[in-house]
């Protein structure tokens, strides 16, 4: 079973930060050790300098011919040594501090080192050179412990060498001092602590909200669509994921209520018409049939909502095609003023039982722009804008077509001297179903699908449409398409009334 995201976020962060925490800690060890024993380089260099400078001038004792042998080392106190310049012990001194003498672990428990031995040390060599040196040996008679050794030379008065100050000082196992130790690795184990609780916290941070995220999305798939889940949190990445997440509940939850609203609107549409031609029928199976006088406007009315019905069937078809982008669309360039005014001639009955006047304005200053486009759909659109305007117009008034080019766009703009729309109907009028004025039958106001089903036609051959009104000054209705090529010169007005 995979481990849960925060118990892997934990462990990653833990191992991630012990291992930087180890690198630099290696790094800082061993840049701790050696600043420590530069410090001691420099400290005991200076100690045999100090001695070295005290005897200087002075006469030293004849060399006793005893070898170098550093077992007062087992004795408190640094082993000091002034040896001769054939490397026999002249003088020894023990250093003190305060009161007491200081205790250090031996240096060399050996047996004896000779002269030739003695000489043969690249510090002792280098500081009958004239010049004070530095060395750090081991020891491996005791456990290889490692010496630090420091030799200065004595001066005579005639600058000359004439001893040597020899100082040995053995140095912690560990390279650093047990209390030092002590301090860096409680300062590790501090660290250690504090990486785990920072993982804890930064992976519970992190974790929270995506289960919080799990079980939103268990909940949507369940079918609970009113999940929301925190997006301020502080981190970046999960507030944009919880404002998606949120955007897109809130998208299902209108699209389930657009579905349910759209099948209950189809099905009431579709029930009017099935009651009337219902009710036409069981009146004509009970006896109406045989009166001529009677059946003519029984089958006129069946007939009227059968055409209600299959318009509406037919709308839905198209939306539905429209929605999975299976319409069939043949592009070609056409001229929109000429298919205006076609349009016009075909809704003139219309315009004229209504006295609205039908206009075509066509504004180019080199020719009519032409626009890429399917001519039965784009009929089909401006029959529904011109249809719509022309039941919308009060008796005397002019409904105006005007067609031009706007850059790489053609656009058609339906102008209208109605009663307008309020704004805050403005937004919805392309939504299926909506209808600006619910109290206008269903006749004169159509089932509210005419402008939905010009939105998706018109964007369907790569267009877009929008609309424009002020209540009491009537509504523009316009839509653009692709621009072809331009068709003939012309700055015509077709009038129809």
């Amino acid at each position: 079973m995979p481990a849960p995201l925060r118990t892997r976020l934990f462990w990653n962060h833990l191992a991630t930060l012990l291992l930087g925490m180890g690198l630099v800690g290696l790094l800082s060890w061993r840049a701790v050790e050696a600043q420590y024993e530069s410090t001691l380089r420099e400290n005991l260099l200076a100690q045999a300098q100090l001695a070295a400078a005290a005897l200087l001038g002075q006469t030293l004792p004849p060399a006793s011919g005893e070898p170098y042998l550093q077992t007062s080392n087992i004795q408190p106190g640094i082993h000091t040594r002034v040896l001769g310049d054939q490397g026999a012990v002249i003088v020894g001194l023990s250093a003190t501090q305060g009161d007491g003498l200081v205790l250090v672990p031996p240096a060399e428990n050996t047996s004896s080192t000779t002269p030739t031995e003695l000489l043969q040390r690249p510090e002792i060599a280098q500081a009958l050179q004239g010049l004070p040196a530095t060395a750090i040996r081991r020891i491996p008679a005791v456990q290889n412990r490692r010496v630090l050794y420091a030799a200065a030379p004595i001066l005579a008065d005639d600058g000359n060498v004439s001893g040597l100050v020899y100082l040995a000082m053995p140095l912690p196992t560990a390279g650093l001092p047990a209390s030092l130790v002590v301090s860096l690795a409680a300062a590790a184990l501090v660290a250690v602590l504090l990486a785990a609780l920072t993982g804890s916290l930064l992976a519970r941070r992190i974790a929270r909200p995506v289960e919080k995220f799990e079980r939103a999305a268990a909940a949507v798939c369940a079918g609970d669509l009113n999940q929301h889940v925190p997006a301020e949190g502080g981190i970046r990445e999960l507030d944009s994921l919880g404002r998606a997440f949120n955007q897109m509940t809130e998208s299902l939850r209108q699209s389930e209520q657009a579905k349910n609203s759209f099948v209950a609107d189809v099905t009431h549409e579709l029930r009017t018409p099935l009651t009337v031609i219902k009710g036409t029928i069981e009146t004509l199976e009970d006896g109406a049939l045989s009166d001529t006088a009677g059946r003519g406007p029984l089958l006129t009315s069946m007939h009227r909502e059968t055409d209600r019905l299959i318009r509406l069937v037919n709308g839905l078809l198209v939306l539905i095609r429209a929605d999975a982008g299976t319409l069939n669309l043949t592009l070609r360039p056409l001229d929109l003023a000429e298919l205006a005014r076609g349009r016009c001639d075909h809704l003139a009955p219309l315009a004229a039982r209504r006295k609205v006047q039908l206009v075509v304005k066509a504004v180019s200053t080199t020719a009519v722009p032409c626009a890429l486009g399917d001519p039965d759909r784009v009929s089909q659109v401006i029959d529904n804008l011109l249809d719509n305007a022309i039941r919308l117009s009060p008796e005397g008034s002019t409904v105006e077509v005007e067609i031009r080019r706007q850059r790489r766009e053609c656009e058609c703009a339906v102008h209208d001297q109605g009663p307008g729309i309020p704004a805050e109907h403005l937004p919805h009028i392309f939504e299926r179903f909506y209808r600006v004025d619910s109290s206008r039958n269903r006749q004169s106001g159509g089932a509210g699908l005419g402008l939905a089903i010009a939105q998706a036609l018109i964007v369907a051959q790569g267009g877009r449409i929008d609309a424009e009104s002020c209540v009491g000054k009537g509504t523009i209705l316009r839509f653009f398409l692709p621009a072809g090529e331009d068709c003939r010169p012309t700055d015509q007005r077709l009038t129809r009334t």
